[in-house]
């Protein structure tokens, strides 16, 4: 119960700050809407992606995953903050465990990406993209498990830094390609080959393709079969958070 009540903890405290900060929820739905309508809207004058759709409906999941991933990867910079105030201090010498940190910090982090997605979706009827009543609870599942996967990612660079310029900095080097490379943008196996192998080992790769096989159930989109994207997602989750479990014990 100890543990339970510490994830509990790390979760509430982390949305209520959401809550409250409603520039945050702001600013976080205006990228997804400037990159569909403003860069999709262009780029759909120059891209068809055939199969019935337009480009605009082809980089939704994508859309969906940018904002997953920018949601769950910047939520660890909470953890920056503990750091430079002086809370984590408190928090590491709690009588639990460091997986309990690391998971409570994850959940917290996942749930925000979540209720994010679930308002980005409310834009399916203005793309003509008709989901079934089954496939929004297996959209937003799917999102859960990418969520939960990029925090993690998240909290293990973040055990690394300890200021906020440092730790902004290097996420322009991370956050960007993981985007270009997931095949939010373009399938990949369009890319060249170099690109595509590394899209492979890139997590947001296979959260993006789920997100297609739960949105385009009908249109055949996707990149690679749906067992092996949850698996991955499933399997970097798992080494993540015993990884960011370790750092913070190294820490």
């Amino acid at each position: 119960m100890i543990e339970v009540n510490a994830v509990y903890v790390l979760i509430a405290r982390d949305l209520k700050k959401f809550v409250r900060e409603k520039g945050r929820l702001v600013s976080t739905l205006a990228r997804p809407l400037i990159w569909l309508f403003l860069v999709g809207g262009g780029m759909s004058r120059l891209v068809s992606p055939g199969m019935g759709m337009s480009y605009i409906q082809f980089i939704f999941p994508g859309i969906l995953g940018m904002t997953i991933l920018f949601s769950s990867i910047f939520s660890s910079i909470s953890i920056i903050w503990d750091k430079e105030f002086g809370l984590m201090k408190e928090i590491l010498v709690a009588p639990v465990s460091r997986f309990s940190i690391v998971i409570g910090k994850a959940l917290s982090g996942t749930i925000i990406s979540v209720i994010q997605t679930a308002v980005i979706l409310l834009l399916l009827p203005f793309l003509g993209i008709k989901l079934s009543f089954l496939s929004v609870p297996y959209t937003l599942g799917v999102a859960f498990l990418l969520a939960f996967c990029i925090s993690s990612l998240g909290i293990i660079i973040a055990t690394f830094f300890e200021n906020l310029e440092s730790f902004s900095s290097i996420m322009n080097f991370i956050v960007m390609p993981m985007f270009f490379l997931s095949g939010a943008m373009y399938p990949v196996q369009k890319l060249p080959e170099i690109l595509r192998h590394l899209a492979k080992i890139n997590p947001l790769t296979f959260g993006v393709d789920a997100l297609k096989h739960a949105i385009f159930r009908e249109n055949h989109v996707y990149d690679f079969p749906l067992f092996t994207d949850l698996g991955v997602l499933i399997i970097s989750s798992i080494v993540f958070v015993v990884i960011a479990g370790f750092s913070f014990e190294r820490k």
